[in-house]
This record gives structure tokens, C-alpha cells and sequence, in this order.
């Protein structure tokens, strides 16, 4: 007898689907293998800064992101842990991949914050705080490289609370300075010490630390002064108000804590658990109109990352969308929103970073990514059964531009192609006017670096060598047809199209904007949507 279909509400109870963001190099692509590693997915942890026979993370999979030791492009992991599907994004950390994060925040429903114990908080992190805060996002904050020294446990409580306005609530404090990590002491709902988790260190980091539970009581008679001091600032915490409050955590107005080291493999099972036991499972979301498109409706997905160049060998180009409702069927064919068309999806995947494998069917929460999706872009929406239609991603207010041109006229076809393919992924945004022409696009990106991957590219996925010609613009503000022609004849400013169709006017500096803007008020001149708006 074969057992009863799940029904789609009882498999989006059990997702998990989450972020993890944070400042570069504080340890986000260690935190996923690490998070791997104790699901079991993997046996071996790798190693992001790469020591003689050390691996590269499994989540980093550009030969530019393992040269430089970041992650420069999101990638999706799935795995089982403790009855529940685990959907953990792995976003860039750098500035200049921001866009591209805030993309993967609007498909997850829970983040992880990770913190440098020793550097507190850092720009990047505060900027996409600030996106989940906008957003509603829950988050739960992760110290991390407390086997490194640090600061002080409740100096960084402080630090998070005043800077961000976010209130602390430890659920597990560590024992042991920063530099000095010996195990967790586990906080109860009163904030009473519950248990002392002492963590044995690994060759490398590279396997699974192991753990030993002790009793409070056990833990004194182990640690003496030590221990101590943990459960004093334990009661430090109670007495502010800072314990765990489920409906204030969800409300975004506190964040569960956990002291960790990624690369020991430290405090990974605690974040494993937390993120089983209190982050919430998928729930409805807006849609065109201001309704609401509830899990259990028919399916429907949204469009949040398109990435080729994942696999050399094959040359395709994957879309990643998050199940937003019902229940999807490899092979079932689907709407595409945005051009009313019939979407077949016969290829579709989950992937582990390089690695593959065919997803057959998957629910609220999941992503999926959908092989040679040529008409799709970030934001779109997939939907069987009626019309539905999900709020389009705003683009960042771009602030570096530049010219690419070919090397060779020769290879312009396969310029051209390289370029519509970038811009389709979002990698930067190309802009284009009347005179520049086609074989001259004008790139605008957030950073700096973004160029540098947009000529990593060209020369390794479509062989074709291009120089980059730096423009002296520095601010950008949307504008419309009728102010168009008057803004392009003022000295200092240039019109462009965007793919989007959007109206660019490019400024040399701040102050020429200003100048124009004052002499004539009655041009459009209208500032980008930023991530927090």
C-alpha cells in the first residue's frame, strides 16, 4: 500500500529557507560548508583561504572566488536535517555584490547574521540589516571566530544593540574568552544555565568537532572561574530583559545569539537546531494588487538569480526561483508572467554548489533551477492556473560606469551575445544610447569589482578579450522621454536607455546634478530605488 501524497502545506511547515549575510571575510562560505558538514551532506569540510592540500568551499565554485577567498555570486544548498528541508543561501559578502544580495533577500524568509568577533559590526552587514529590517526578515545574529581573540561577549551584545537598534537575546553564551573557546553554556527560557556544550577541536576543523554535554553543576566543578563568569553574564542578560521571545523575534525587534567558530566547527549544530526550532517556515506573499498568494494556492514561483558559467562543461545558464505556492512537478508546464507565454520545465535542478541532481518534485520554500531559461530574469514570476504576478526587484542606483569594447571586430557577434547574457543574469546593468552604439555599451555597477567579473567572463566562457574604458560619471538618476533631449544637451550629461527601458541621465559629479536640477526644476530627475527603500 503506498503511503498518502504530502500535502503542500505540510511540506512548507518543514522548510527552513534562509540567508546568510555579512561583511567579506567574516566567514560566510565556512559557515555553509560547516553547516553541510553536520547535515551530513558532506564529509569534509574545505577551506576558503587555501593552505597546501586545503580544498576550496564546495559553495565557492568561480575560479574568481577561489583566488580571492570570496564569494562573488550566490549559491544555492539543500539538505535534510532533523525532519526539516534546509534551503541556505550563500550571498556575497562584498560591497560590490549587493544587488545581487538583495535579490537573494527577497527569496528567503529567515537570515543569519554573521559577526567577526573581533571586528563587531561592519558596513556591509549594517547596509543588509537594514534590508531585512525593510523587509521583515527575522534574523538571527552568529558571533563568529570566537577561537580567535576578540572582544568581550556582552561589549558586541551592546555594540549590535546601539548601532542597529536590534535587542540581543543570547541563547547560548561562550565559555572562554575570544581566543580561548572551550564549549557553549546553554541559556533557558528564564536565562538559566541549562547545560555546558564542550567542544573537542579537530585536525583542521575539517570533520565534525566533537561534543560533550555536561550538567551546570558538572561544568563549575570543570571550569571553576571560567564557567562562572559565563553564568554571571547569563544573569546579566535576564536581568535587561534580554532572554528569548519567540513572538518579538518574528516581529524583528529581537535576534537569537550564538558564539561560534566556523572553522572549528563549533557552535554549527547549536545555529542548526535554532534555525529548525525558531525560524519561520514559508508564508504568504504580496502580490501585484496587495493581495496576498497564501502556500497552499496553485503553484507559483519567482525568478530571484540567473547564473550561467556554473558548469564549463555543459555552457547553460540556470534559473534559481523560490517556490512561492503548491506544488511543482518537473515536466508540468507553467505561465511566465511576464510575457504570457507557456514555459516548459523539463530540466530542473538542485544544486550543491558545482554539483547537480534532478529535482522531480518540490514545495513552498524550495529553489529550483530551471536549465536554459533564456527568457528568464530576476523578478519574474512563473504561475499555473490563474494570473498571478509578483512585485518586480528594483535595480540598485549604480555609481561606477564604464565603456567594454571587443578586442577584435571579429568577435563581435560573440560580444554581443556575451553582453545580452550578462545583463539577462544582472551581473551589471548595460546601458545604451544613439551615439555610443551597440559595439560600445555602457556598464553601470554598484562596485568596482562587478567589472572585474564581466571581463573574467568574457574571456573565459565566450573567449573574447575586451578593455574596460572607465567613465567620468559618478551619479544617475532616472528620467523620462520628454525631459530626455533638453538633459543631453547640458554639458556633463548623458542620456542612456536602460534593457529595462528605464531612462538613465549620467552627471559628472554631485554638483552638476545639483546645478541642473536648480536651473531646471521642471525636468525629471528622480533618484533609483536603493535596497532599503
Amino acid at each position: 500500500m503506498t503511503s498518502p501524497a504530502p500535502s503542500v502545506g505540510a511540506e512548507a511547515a518543514r522548510r527552513r529557507t534562509f540567508a546568510v549575510i555579512s561583511h567579506p571575510d567574516a566567514g560566510k562560505s565556512t559557515l555553509t560548508e560547516a553547516l553541510a558538514l553536520h547535515a551530513k551532506v558532506i564529509s569534509e569540510a574545505g577551506a576558503i583561504h587555501g593552505k597546501a592540500g586545503r580544498k576550496s568551499t564546495v559553495s565557492d565554485w568561480m575560479e574568481m572566488e577561489k583566488a580571492r577567498g570570496i564569494s562573488v555570486s550566490s549559491t544555492a544548498l539543500q539538505f535534510d536535517y532533523a525532519d526539516c528541508v534546509i534551503n541556505l543561501v550563500d550571498t556575497p559578502g562584498h560591497s560590490d555584490f549587493s544587488e545581487d544580495t538583495y535579490r537573494v533577500l527577497t527569496a528567503v524568509d529567515a537570515a543569519v547574521m554573521l559577526i567577526d568577533a573581533a571586528k563587531g559590526l561592519e558596513p556591509q552587514t549594517l547596509k543588509l540589516f537594514q534590508v531585512c529590517k525593510h523587509r521583515g526578515i527575522p534574523v538571527i545574529t552568529v558571533i563568529n571566530k570566537w577561537d580567535r581573540p576578540g572582544q568581550e561577549p556582552l561589549e558586541l551584545l551592546d555594540e549590535i544593540q546601539e548601532r542597529i537598534g536590534l535587542t540581543p537575546t543570547p541563547l547560548f553564551l561562550p565559555v572562554g574568552i575570544a581566543g580561548d573557546f572551550r564549549g557553549l553554556l546553554r541559556r533557558g527560557e528564564d536565562g538559566e544555565p541549562e547545560e555546558y556544550v564542550h567542544f573537542t577541536r579537530t585536525a583542521g576543523g575539517a570533520t565534525i568537532a566533537p561534543e560533550e554535554s555536561l550538567s551546570p553543576e558538572a561544568a563549575a566543578e570543570r571550569e571553576g572561574d571560567t564557567w562562572a563568569a559565563a553564568v554571571e553574564e547569563s544573569e546579566l542578560l535576564s536581568a535587561s530583559g534580554q532572554d528569548h521571545d519567540q513572538e518579538l523575534f518574528l516581529a524583528g525587534t529581537t535576534s537569537p545569539v550564538i558564539y561560534a567558530s566556523a572553522m572549528l566547527n563549533f557552535g554549527v549544530r547549536q545555529l542548526l537546531e535554532t534555525l529548525v526550532a525558531l525560524a519561520p517556515p514559508p508564508g504568504p506573499r504580496a502580490v501585484v494588487g496587495g493581495a496576498a498568494r497564501d502556500v497552499t494556492a496553485p503553484f507559483s514561483a519567482v525568478v530571484f538569480k540567473v547564473q550561467a558559467g556554473m558548469d564549463a562543461a555543459h555552457r547553460d545558464r540556470l534559473a534559481f526561483m523560490r517556490i512561492v505556492s503548491g506544488e511543482f512537478e518537473r515536466g508540468m508546464v507553467v505561465t511566465h508572467a511576464q510575457t504570457g507565454k507557456p514555459f516548459a520545465t523539463k530540466y530542473a535542478l538542485t544544486v550543491f554548489g558545482r554539483e547537480r541532481s534532478t529535482v522531480d518534485t518540490a514545495y513552498p520554500g524550495d529553489v529550483v533551477g530551471l536549465v536554459n531559461a533564456t527568457a528568464l530574469a530576476p523578478g519574474h514570476t512563473l504561475f499555473s492556473d490563474k494570473k498571478v504576478e509578483f512585485p518586480p526587484i528594483p535595480s540598485f542606483a549604480p555609481e561606477h560606469f564604464a565603456v567594454l569594447r571587443a578586442e577584435s571586430a571579429g568577435k563581435y557577434k560573440q560580444f554581443r551575445r556575451a553582453i545580452d547574457q550578462l545583463d539577462s543574469e544582472g551581473v551589471v546593468q548595460v546601458l545604451r544610447n544613439d551615439i555610443r552604439g551597440d559595439a560600445a555599451p555602457v556598464l553601470a555597477a554598484v562596485g568596482p569589482m562587478q567589472f572585474e567579473v564581466v571581463t573574467a567572463r568574457m574571456r573565459t566562457e565566450f573567449n573574447v578579450e575586451t578593455r574596460l574604458e572607465p567613465l567620468g560619471y559618478t551619479v544617475a538618476r532616472r528620467t523620462d522621454a520628454a525631459s530626455g533631449p533638453e538633459l543631453g544637451r547640458q554639458r556633463g550629461v548623458e542620456v542612456f536607455t536602460r534593457t529595462d527601458g528605464v531612462l538613465l541621465a549620467l552627471f559628472s559629479d554631485k554638483w552638476r546634478y545639483q546645478y541642473i536640477a536648480k536651473e531646471l526644476p521642471d525636468l525629471t530627475l528622480a533618484p533609483l530605488v536603493a535596497a532599503t527603500d
